[in-house]
């Protein structure tokens, strides 16, 4: 062939090629379809496609045609690495870049005829247009990855779901092979708190979940800064990338010295530390890790770098959207209280009613000389029930505040159930309702602190009454269930409209005359803060029925590194 109608040729493939190119969305087709297409053009009789990882000795092969085929891997090792490996004139070599470095290389052989330098530089420019290609698709991922987060804010998700989003959307861009973490700056004590960790090596949820970091006022400082981290450890030593100080960010969030359980744990080599800074300071920070030294490159630290901006101002949405669930969660608790004197000051001042005449008569008695053994029994018996009553409902509330004050991890779900139903169990009975409990004794205890769960079951239980004005029946059950506790309550009053459903654990949402529309709203969030969850089934007319999981409380409390 001639050299113009060479030319000809190779432009007109090449521009093929990019038109096909420019149609996939997946990496690993542009490879494949790149692969193919440069064997059928050269005529050979294998090809191959091979990458480089960091931490492994060779190339790997990621595709060859055919399957069953003869490759050099230390030739193809050291291309990739630049290291100019003699190439037999059977076989041609094309460097593959991606994530702004070397990466791989696409290769063919033939076995009768040579190739030539022309040949050599068609196959680099297919290589280019190859890199290329697979550049737009991870820029194309970046930006799908970036619109997901921002639909997960707007639909304002539970925390949880977002700080995993963040943390799934990481692995999509950096493709991590250890671990990613999210640390909020606890605003009491500028500790860095982990409430989110993906572990990559294991399949296993993290058990360092509230592990506590504590900074100093130079670590602080120095990420207030806003600059993307990076780290390496060679010969057992942490080393800052070039033009970057503070190792010690990678000794403090480093996983083998923060592992509070010494777990056997896979090392960390390669560190990404990403702070989330806002215009009202620094909020928290992202850790991404890697198994092998020089895992992550600056163009890894690029991509964090525009994620980073994006999730420090979802959580700083979520902490202003958290504040205002807490203000909402402690008017509702002053709320409640308010509703616990007033439903509980009828029954007192009924049994303190009860008990002065048979005290004035008592005395009168006395004076009178005309004290009876049998009737006096009867009177004494009949004010020591009043006394019992009185006992039992201000015992209720007092374990009930005092719980407040505890907020402790572990909640006894009988107890709380008792607690509650002390405090209503003579309203419940005065309007004509029937309470049955089924829950069973060896119940685990659940990570809830006490004075929640009592308040959780003081507003089902009020909400319930207060559907049933004409009487009925409450039932209580609670069973064990995976790695926690399934409960439920149910009643037989006047139902939820079906048009109401969705809404009643809104804040302020209520069909009630007298209602404020926090009740349901606060057992959401005493469960969402706990991980557990809630689920409300009603029909209008036939009665409601919410279930809620708890997750079961941790053996023992975990140990805060500081």
């Amino acid at each position: 062939m001639v050299p113009m109608e060479r030319e000809l040729a190779a432009l007109k493939f090449l521009d093929g090629l990019g038109v096909q190119l420019r149609n996939v969305r997946e990496p690993l087709q542009a490879l494949r379809l790149a692969l193919r297409a440069a064997r059928e053009f050269f005529e050979a009789t294998q090809g191959c496609i091979a990458v480089f990882q960091a931490g492994r000795p060779h190339a790997n092969l990621l595709l060859t045609l055919p399957r069953v085929a003869n490759w050099d891997l230390d030739a193809l090792t050291r291309f990739i690495k630049h290291e100019h490996p003699p190439v037999r004139p059977h076989m041609l070599l094309g460097p593959v870049r991606r994530r702004g470095g070397a990466w791989g290389a696409i290769a063919v052989m033939r076995e009768r005829r040579t190739f030539d330098r022309e040949d050599g530089r068609l196959l680099v420019r297919i290589a280019a247009a190859l890199s290329d290609a697979i550049h737009q698709i991870d820029r194309d991922r970046i930006r799908d990855v970036r619109d997901r987060i921002d639909r997960k804010i707007m639909e304002q998700i539970d925390p949880k779901d977002l700080f995993y989003q963040i943390l799934d959307g990481l692995r999509s861009l950096t493709h991590y092979d250890h671990s990613s973490a999210l640390f909020i700056r606890d605003e009491r004590d500028s500790a860095l708190r982990l409430v989110a960790e993906q572990i990559a090596w294991k399949k296993a949820r993290s058990r360092r979940i509230g592990l506590r970091l504590q900074m100093g006022d130079a670590d602080e400082a120095m990420l207030m800064s806003g600059r993307v981290f990076g780290f390496d450890r060679r010969y057992g030593i942490w080393q800052a990338w070039k033009n970057q100080p503070a190792t010690r960010l990678a000794d403090m969030l480093d996983d083998d010295s923060t592992d509070p359980l010494g777990d056997q744990q896979v090392r960390e080599d390669s560190i990404l530390c990403a702070p989330l800074v806002t215009r009202d300071g620094l909020v928290g920070l992202l850790k991404i890790a890697g198994r092998h030294a020089g895992q992550f490159k600056p163009y890894d630290a690029d991509l964090v770098e525009h994620f980073r901006s994006q999730a420090a101002i979802a959580i700083h949405n979520l902490h202003r959207t958290e504040s205002l669930r807490s203000r909402v969660v402690i008017a509702e608790r002053k709320h409640a209280m308010a509703d616990l004197a007033r439903s509980v000051s009828h029954d007192v001042n009924n049994a303190l009613g009860a008990m002065l005449p048979l005290v004035q008569q008592l005395q009168e008695d006395l004076r009178g000389r005309r004290l009876k053994p049998a009737v006096l029994s009867e009177d004494l018996e009949q004010l020591q029930r009043s006394l019992q009553v009185c006992r039992r409902i201000f015992g209720g509330m007092l374990s009930f505040s005092r719980g407040a004050a505890r907020r402790t991890g572990h909640a006894q779900v009988r107890r709380a159930i008792d607690t509650a139903s002390a405090i209503l169990k003579y309203g419940l009975g005065r309007s004509g309702i029937s309470l049955v409990i089924d829950v069973p004794e060896a119940l685990p205890s659940v990570a809830c602190s006490q004075s929640d769960l009592e308040q959780v079951f003081l507003n089902l239980l009020t909400n319930a009454r207060e559907a049933m004005p004409h009487g009925g029946r409450i039932t209580i059950e609670a069973r064990s269930v995976e790695h926690g506790v399934g409960l439920a309550v149910s009643d037989s009053g006047c139902g939820i409209p079906a048009e109401h459903l969705p809404r009643v654990t809104e804040p302020f949402f209520t069909t009630k005359p007298r209602g404020n529309g926090l009740g349901l709203s606060i057992c959401r969030s005493i469960l969402w803060e706990v991980d557990g969850t809630i689920a409300i089934r009603s029909e209008a007319g036939k009665g409601t029925r919410v279930e809620m999981t708890l997750p079961q409380a941790a053996a023992q409390s975990q140990p805060q590194h500081v």
